[in-house]
């Protein structure tokens, strides 16, 4: 091996990479933002689950008990609802991850000695989050228990616990892990591999020339949009069909919604992806610059959307950049079609975050493309 030759070529390869200023400030700029961004975001304790309260008992002694709850920080109360059925519709539509529930005679009970029943209703699709939460559920139950035997010991009353702590682990009871991740699964498979392909489509045919035959026909900028990404709704049609089947006969995972409903969804979900890719395909100038802006919105798509990590223990910057993820909504829409059986009733606010996400980016990529080179 020549040193000089080798020396020539490794000098020329740094200056072109040096004339490629977009794609250098790329490799060096995103790292760092990245690691800013998640270092601060992702978090394995689960704090501040949003939670509703059926209190039957209406009473100081039943308000004291919610009070406990929300002082260990795993749960934060976002209301009280007027019956159980409204608490189980509250964790249906995802408006809460658990619900307190107090019996009519609570305070009654208490006060005569006699045991009483207190149930946590915890929505178990994520185990990670759901295990936290039960956990705090039950030292709350302790601690009161505790408190409860101190001030009988001074009254020189029995010392039977009063409080019988029921915690109640819905749609996954058994809180297997598998039936959290495989849904989610789906929404990654979809979204990494048509943002990436779509992101190449339009830089693609800039570089191999094959771009000036598209701008000399009569068609629309819309209408060559449409065809890019034609072609690539079948094939997410094609992979959400092959994964669902999957996942149900060898993860055994439950499909307890419409499964209309969930191709429907996947429908948006899909066409809001490919107009994200074709929207990155119209900003980068080549392939590399496609394939790392690609990566920009890719880590966040497993880290901020609920994927991995659970969102309540985000801060609330990274609560709100994940929000402007379809992932997010999506996964939240699969999961509770797949896992809950929930219908569009519930999950009508996500699917519209979804068809807004289609038509944003498919309308910003269409903007942007121009029937001209340069």
């Amino acid at each position: 091996m020549n040193a000089a030759r080798l020396r020539a070529i490794f000098f020329k390869e740094f200056i072109q990479m040096r004339r490629d200023r977009g794609t250098l400030a790329l490799l060096l700029g995103i790292p760092v933002m990245q690691l800013m961004l998640f270092g601060f975001a992702i978090r394995q304790d689960v704090r501040n689950l949003p939670t509703v309260v059926f209190d039957a008992s209406r009473t100081s002694q039943s308000r004291a008990l919610a009070q406990q709850f929300e002082a260990t920080d795993n749960f934060r109360i976002r209301g009280n609802v007027p019956s159980y059925e409204a608490a189980i519709k509250a964790i249906d539509g995802g408006k809460a991850r658990a619900a307190i529930v107090i019996p009519e005679d609570y305070a009654r009970s208490l006060k005569r000695g006699r045991p009483t029943q207190v149930q946590v209703l915890v929505d178990a699709t994520d185990p990670t989050a759901s295990q936290s939460a039960i956990g705090a559920a039950l030292l709350v139950g302790q601690r009161t228990n505790v408190q409860m035997i101190s001030a009988r010991l001074g009254s020189g009353a029995g010392i039977t616990p009063g409080l019988d702590m029921r915690v109640r682990p819905l749609y996954n009871p058994a809180l297997q892990s598998v039936f959290f991740i495989v849904p989610g699964i789906i929404g990654m498979i979809l979204s990494n591999i048509l943002i990436v392909t779509t992101a190449m489509a339009v830089v693609r045919e800039r570089e191999h020339g094959t771009l000036e035959q598209l701008i000399v026909t009569p068609l629309t900028r819309s209408e060559i949009m449409f065809g890019k990404i034609a072609p690539y709704v079948l094939v997410g049609m094609v992979q959400i069909t092959a994964v669902l089947l999957v996942g149900h006969y060898l993860f055994h995972v439950p499909i307890r919604g419409s499964l209309l409903l969930i191709y429907a969804v996947a429908l948006l979900f899909i066409i809001a992806n490919l107009g994200l890719g074709l929207f990155i395909s119209t900003l980068a100038s080549t392939q590399a610059q496609a394939m790392q802006v690609s990566f920009f919105f890719l880590l966040p798509n497993v880290l901020l959307s609920g994927f991995m990590f659970p969102r309540e223990a985000m801060p609330d910057a990274a609560r709100w950049i994940g929000l402007a993820l379809p992932l997010t909504y999506f996964l939240q829409v699969i999961r509770g079609i797949v896992l809950k059986g929930v219908g569009l009733v519930e999950l009508w606010p996500q699917a519209a975050a979804l068809v807004g996400f289609a038509l944003l980016f498919f309308t910003f990529s269409t903007l942007r493309f121009h029937k001209q080179l340069g």
